[in-house]
């Protein structure tokens, strides 16, 4: 018992907000009492967030099946109106106690106890910010800290715990070297997960709580299961058997190593049980969007304002625009038993290019129930939004042909190039879609109630703020050219193109105030 050390159960290790503000840690029995009084997680990290909702909601899971076995949205409601079944949740983790131990001599929580004997990894340590996906380790791009791999700043083991949940979701697939060559990303690699919110971390998770496991089928996480040894770690990669495995899968095998403190500043680290990845059963989390050969998982681009990939979110009915994540499908069939209008989701992770780290992100975003649960609601917001990526597209054409006029071969190849790139790192993208992202709530909540009238009201909203943010774009890009004769000459041929683009999203016009604008043009 002396090598047990560190409960999961007790330790205050999970950041949570409560409702009143205050940010505290809680153990995982005191943090399911008080599910109702907790607002939501307060872990700062992107990737550790999604990965300790995705905890809480396996544990929830297999408490509830240890518990009843079956549920319905029903009892959702209840759940969520009325709170979750503690006590259920609470014999659930104290039978299952000696399985969340940090420390543990055969069966360390979400580690490979194995790697302590294994002729590849006994005698080889490394530094516990290989697991950070924060840190410098390696050859990887330095994110938020400048640590040496050499002589790592030991960490208290909350911290670590915290850590390794983090990267297993997300780490990204690529060279290991112990055990096997390679291995495979984890479940959420590259990817900007998608968490439904509610009032209270009780609500959030009645929301996200996936369905119960079909009767015969046993979708089991890894803490109920038998220690992985060498033969597992080195054996191809395997599919998940539901969202409880996906949400507590291994994706790297890892060691905690814990000083006379309980502090951690090494680790053994190996290959884990690779994910093989199926069509058929994509990541609870996980969205998509149409891609050239077929759908691309949504993630974070650069300098790309997250609301512009919003329709990957929203369901379609020939399933060829977008694959929302099945989470959104569940928090959309609770709130419309609820009578809910508006759904809050948590888009958060992490954006890597293969084994590189790129950025992490992490937005909240309302959504008006009509939008989750109606395809046409849906299909509404993506021609309005299309709408502004086509204007966007034109604009950023005519600003590239006038960044181009002024340069010495204006019709030369690399010349546009160059002027497409100028404009791409100039102040007009942000501020076109900055700007119109102020009328993107009143649009979708135009779009949410669905009738004619608020169709037409949305339409004409929307052509009002395209109008504002292609003005302010294209001011910004005319600022950009300089007031030279040649730069004054390629704005004002520019210029008569750009009004007749912008033409349709003005309202009617008396015949007069049409000609006094042209004369004025």
């Amino acid at each position: 018992m002396n090598n047990r050390r560190f409960n999961l159960l007790d330790e205050p290790w999970l950041p949570v907000r409560l409702q009143g503000g205050r940010v505290c840690d809680l153990g995982l029995l005191e943090l399911f009492e008080r599910a109702g009084e907790i607002g939501a997680l307060a872990e700062t990290a992107p990737p550790g967030l999604i990965a300790e909702y995705r905890l809480l909601l396996a544990i929830l899971h297999r408490a509830l099946s240890r518990a009843q076995g079956r549920w319905t949205d029903a009892d959702r409601v209840r759940w969520y109106r009325q709170g979750l079944p503690a006590e259920a949740v609470r014999d659930y983790l104290e039978h299952w106690r000696e399985r969340f131990w940090l420390f543990h001599p055969e069966q360390p929580f979400m580690q490979v106890a194995a790697l302590a004997e294994a002729a590849e990894t006994r005698d080889r340590h490394k530094p516990w910010s290989q697991i950070s996906l924060a840190s410098a380790n390696g050859n990887a791009p330095v994110l938020f800290d400048h640590a040496c791999d050499l002589a790592p700043r030991p960490i208290v083991a909350a911290d670590a715990l915290r850590t390794l949940l983090g990267f297993l979701p997300f780490t990204p697939g690529g060279l290991v070297k112990v055990l096997r060559d390679a291995d495979k990303a984890g479940a959420l690699a590259n990817t900007a997960a998608v968490m439904p919110l509610g009032a209270s971390l009780a609500q959030s998770l009645c929301l996200a709580l996936h369905p119960p496991t079909p009767a015969g089928h046993a979708d089991l996480p890894n803490w109920e299961l038998d220690p992985p040894g060498g033969a597992q770690l080195r054996g191809e990669p395997r599919l998940a058997s539901g969202p409880n495995d996906r949400y507590s899968r291994l994706s790297r095998a890892v060691l905690l190593l814990s000083d006379e403190e309980g502090r951690v500043q090494w680790i053994r680290f190996a290959a884990g049980i690779a994910l093989a990845e199926d069509a058929q059963a994509p990541d609870p989390m996980a969205s998509y969007r149409a891609g050239s050969h077929g759908p691309v998982r949504l993630s974070f681009a650069e300098g790309r304002a997250f609301w512009r990939d919003l329709p990957a979110l929203l369901p379609d009915a020939e399933g060829l625009a977008s694959r929302p994540a099945a989470v959104l499908g569940w928090a959309a069939n609770l709130q419309l038993q609820l009578g809910g209008s508006e759904q809050p989701v948590l888009v958060a992770g992490l954006a890597s290019d293969q084994a590189k780290l790129l950025r992490w992100r992490s937005e909240r975003i309302g959504l008006p129930t009509a939008l989750l649960a109606s395809a046409d609601c849906a299909n509404a917001l993506r021609r309005q939004l299309r709408r502004a990526e086509a204007l966007f597209g034109d604009i950023r054409t005519l600003a590239a042909g006038m960044l181009a006029e002024i340069r010495p071969d204006p019709a030369g190849k690399d010349t546009w190039a160059r002027a497409r790139r100028l404009f791409d790192a100039g102040p007009a993208p942000a501020l076109y879609f900055a700007t119109a992202e102020h009328a993107l709530g009143r649009l979708m909540a135009l779009l949410g109630r669905g009738d004619s009238d608020d169709l037409a009201r949305a339409e004409a909203l929307w052509s009002q703020t395209l109008l504002a943010a292609a003005q302010a774009a294209w001011q910004a890009a005319c600022d950009g050219l300089g007031r030279s004769p040649k730069a004054l000459r390629a704005e004002a041929r520019a210029y008569p193109r750009l009004l007749a683009r912008l033409s349709p999203l003005r309202p009617a016009q008396p015949p007069t105030a049409v000609a006094d604008e042209e004369a004025r043009a």
